[in-house]
C-alpha cells in the first residue's frame, strides 16, 4: 500500500472514530440537561469534510507523500488530541452547552478560545500539502474559514449564553 493511501486510511479512521466519540458525548451532554445550538450550519460541516478527504483520496491516494509536510501534520494530531483529551466528555463536533457550567479554560483553551479550529485550519493545508495537492489546500481553506465565520461566531454566543454569570 503506498504511503499516502496508508495516511489518508489512518485519517479516514480517525475522523470516524472521532464521530463516534462525538455521537456519545452529544447524547450524554444531552441527558445532562445540554442543549445543541445553532444545528443548521452542522451539515455543511459535515458535507465539507468529507468532500475534502473524498478527493484527497481521489486526487492523491497514490501520490509521492512529502515528509516534511507529513511531519507537520503529525503535530497537529497531537493537538487535535490535546483539545479533546482536555475537553474529555464535553468534546463533541457539534455546538453543545450545559446551561450554568463554566467555559474550559485549561490545557490549550488558556492560550486561544477556539484551538480546535485552528488545528483543522492548518490540517486543510497540511494534509493536501503531503499529498502533493495544494489546490486542495487553498480550496477547502477558504471554503473552511467561511464556516468557521459562522461556526466560531454562534459557538462563543453560546459558551457567554451558557456559562455561570459572576
Amino acid at each position: 500500500m503506498p504511503l499516502a493511501s496508508l495516511v489518508l486510511a489512518i485519517v479516514t479512521l480517525q475522523r470516524l472514530a472521532e464521530l463516534v466519540l462525538s455521537n456519545r458525548n452529544t447524547a450524554r451532554l444531552i441527558e445532562r440537561g445540554g442543549v445543541e445550538k445553532s444545528p443548521g450550519h452542522y451539515p455543511v460541516i459535515v458535507i465539507l469534510h468529507a468532500t475534502w478527504l473524498a478527493l484527497l483520496w481521489i486526487m492523491a491516494a497514490g501520490a509521492t507523500v512529502d515528509l516534511s509536510w507529513l511531519a507537520v501534520f503529525g503535530v497537529l494530531q497531537g493537538l487535535r488530541v490535546w483539545v479533546i483529551s482536555t475537553l474529555g466528555k464535553r468534546w463533541t463536533t457539534r455546538i453543545i452547552v450545559v446551561p450554568g457550567e463554566a467555559r474550559v479554560r485549561r490545557g490549550p483553551y488558556r492560550y486561544v478560545d477556539h484551538p480546535n479550529y485552528l488545528i483543522v485550519v492548518a490540517e486543510f493545508i497540511a494534509l493536501p500539502m503531503a499529498l502533493g495537492q495544494p489546490l486542495i489546500a487553498i480550496v477547502f481553506t477558504l471554503l473552511n474559514a467561511a464556516v468557521l465565520w459562522v461556526r466560531i461566531r454562534a459557538e462563543a454566543l453560546a459558551l457567554d449564553e451558557a456559562e455561570p454569570h459572576r
